[in-house]
């Protein structure tokens, strides 16, 4: 397994433009001294040449000067100025000689000659004598003044600058030669160590250079390889040890799995087995009030049913969650007014706030949303049920504000005892209870520590999250933030339906569930209703209860119907039996009422279009729940 590692502490080896190998580098270390050396030679040895010129042609002017003076010692006596020039004329044989002048002891010129070059001789040395007088202690006649020209000399000195350039050139070519082939040849091994290391950064293992030298690269080599060892090693070792920590984590990942995928079962399971003779408890003790008058006994019901109303909380919160679990919910989007969402809300919870003398306000708010609405509700009410069961005096508020120009801000506000900063993200998991805030309220119903992980799910469908914010001993605020619906929504007028009586006497019903008991407590109930009811376990029983019936009003069946046998085959067969096609108008109205969580099974009643009702049903749903499917089939 080769894994590049960056590292930022490791400088950056991408080469910069101007950077430049360590053989230039090398070779640049032997050029660039060779190069001042010799240009220090070369202007030296032109400098001393120059001098030397200067000096033998100073020393050749003063000869001719003094062969000048002497030859004209006796004309300058004289003053004839024609003896004069015949001294100078061979001055036009001269190339070297620019120019003679002889001058009395005045300065007046007596006498001049200009050489053959004298106009292209631009640099020249001069020199003066004084003409000895033919008597010793006579004074000096005059001067002589001889020019002698430089152009003959500065041509061998360029001449001889050239050649030295020349020679120059070739010993700094054979310097350069040289430098490059030593630096190639010292460079060699350490290039080849940072190929090495290059090798091993990309993963390479065993990398291994050869000894070639002795000294200092030599042991650098030596103790390359010995590192290169040493590192594969560990590298051998640490993949070794990942390997076993990858499948030791994959095993226990897979029996996190299969325990996770074992509770979701057993809640499943559990779930539904239980909530059949609670279903059945629940109709009974719905039962127990009618045509009863002695206060006692209407007293002990009202505790049965207050014992059945937490337990069916309590299974509720449980089949949340194995719902959830199980992929069997899944959000519905839709645009509807969050307003009557939050009258729902009150009218579910206004006796529970009353009971514990709690002030329980919903704000009104005009916004739309879009989101699935049953989640929703199911999330505020868990929030709202949550803070009333913790709060002592105060109350709780429901509040909506806008969220930026996209989506806006449903927050649960309550008076309870608050949650420590340490358990604010706990409060989240599942089956977990501040311990203050039980014993605050050890004397009241309390759930199973669901809630809170339900509404956490339920909002990660939806796309969201659950934010909290508390402190200890003065409150806390679940706030959830939702999409808003497009301006065309929001401009709707909300209208109010006029809401159907709920008097459900008198209506022709057929019950299908494999559980005598539940059957018993329906005929129990729909007596109370005044309704006219028939029984069967399956399919062929509700076929041989209509023969002599007629068509119900509606069919009330459980999904899940004993030998494998569905509440769907059972509602087909009575379609059949009353000749209706697939797509046709159906002769009565049908609800599912089932505690089954499997996800395939409940994704089949979605797909048929038929409501769904989880175990246990409190009678007031169950009855408005019949009277809307009435209602929608007469529609």
């Amino acid at each position: 397994m080769n894994t590049n590692v960056h590292n930022p502490a490791m400088p950056d080896r991408r080469r910069r433009p101007y950077d430049l190998s360590l053989v230039a580098r090398l070779s640049l270390l032997a050029i660039v001294p060779a190069t001042l050396i010799a240009i220090l030679l070369a202007v030296l040895l032109n400098d001393n040449q120059r001098r030397e010129v200067e000096r033998v042609t100073s020393a050749s002017a003063e000869v001719v000067a003094e062969n000048f003076a002497a030859a004209a010692s006796s004309a300058m006596k004289q003053g004839d100025r024609a003896a004069l020039a015949r001294i100078a004329k061979p001055l036009a044989s001269n190339t070297d000689l620019v120019r003679v002048q002889f001058l009395s002891r005045d300065g007046e010129i007596l006498a001049e000659a200009l050489g053959p070059t004298a106009a292209s001789q631009s640099r020249y040395v001069e020199v003066s004598r004084k003409i000895r007088s033919t008597i010793a202690s006579a004074p000096s006649p005059g001067w002589v003044r001889v020019q002698f020209g430089l152009r003959r000399m500065d041509d061998i000195r360029t001449r001889q600058a050239q050649a030295t350039a020349a020679v120059l050139a070739v010993c700094l070519v054979i310097a350069g030669v040289t430098g490059w082939r030593v630096a190639r040849r010292v460079s060699a091994p350490v290039l080849e160590l940072a190929e090495a290391v290059d090798k091993l950064g990309r993963g390479g293992r065993s990398v291994r250079v050869p000894v070639t030298r002795g000294g200092e690269i030599g042991h650098l080599q030596q103790g390359f390889n010995a590192a290169s060892v040493a590192l594969t090693e560990a590298w051998e070792e640490l993949e070794a040890r990942i390997a076993a920590a990858t499948s030791e984590l994959a095993h226990k990942n897979a029996k996190l799995e299969a325990a996770s995928q074992a509770r979701a079962h057993f809640l499943a399971a559990a779930s539904h087995d239980l909530r059949q003779p609670l279903y059945a408890l629940t109709l009974f003790s719905s039962a127990l009030k009618v045509g009863e008058t002695d206060p006692a006994r209407l007293t002990r019901a009202s505790h049965i049913q207050e014992c059945v109303a937490t337990l069916d909380g309590l299974f509720s919160e449980l089949l949340d969650l194995s719902r959830l679990e199980s992929g069997a919910m899944q959000p519905a989007f839709s645009e509807f007014a969050l307003d009557p969402l939050l009258e729902d809300v009150n009218r579910t919870f206004r006796m529970i706030a009353e009971k514990r003398e709690l002030r329980l306000v919903l704000r009104k708010t005009d916004a739309w949303v879009h989101t699935d609405r049953v989640m929703l509700a199911r999330v505020i009410n868990n929030l709202v049920s949550n803070a009333l069961r913790y709060t002592e005096r105060g109350g709780v508020l429901v509040g909506v504000r806008r969220a930026g120009d996209t989506h806006v801000r449903i927050e649960v506000w309550d008076t309870g005892p608050g949650i420590a900063p340490e358990y604010q993200t706990r409060v989240f998991e599942e089956f977990f209870q501040v311990e203050q805030a039980r014993a605050d309220a050890e004397n009241r119903e309390h759930g199973l520590g669901l809630g809170l992980a339900t509404v956490n799910r339920l909002m990660h469908l939806l796309g969201g999250e659950v934010v909290l914010r508390s402190r200890p001993g003065s409150g806390s605020v679940f706030s959830v933030t939702i999409p808003r619906a497009g301006a065309e929504a929001s401009s709707r007028v909300r209208e109010h339906p006029t809401e159907a009586p709920l008097d459900v006497s008198g209506l022709r019903v057929l019950v299908i569930d494999d559980e005598r008991a539940i059957l018993e407590g329906m005929r129990v109930l729909m007596h109370s209703w005044n309704c006219d009811m028939r029984a069967a376990e399956d399919a062929e029983q509700a076929v041989a209860a209509l023969r002599d019936w007629g068509p119900p009003d509606i069919v009330l069946s459980d999904l899940k119907l004993a030998r494998g046998r569905t509440g769907l085959e059972a509602l087909q067969r009575l379609d059949a039996h009353y000749g209706v096609d697939a797509g046709a108008v159906r002769p009565f109205a049908r609800l599912l009422i089932t505690g089954e969580t499997k996800g395939e099974r409940l994704h089949e009643a979605t797909a048929a279009r038929i409501p769904v009702l989880h175990k246990p049903v409190p009678p007031e749903r169950l009855r408005e729940a019949m009277m809307a499917a009435i209602l929608t089939k007469q529609a």
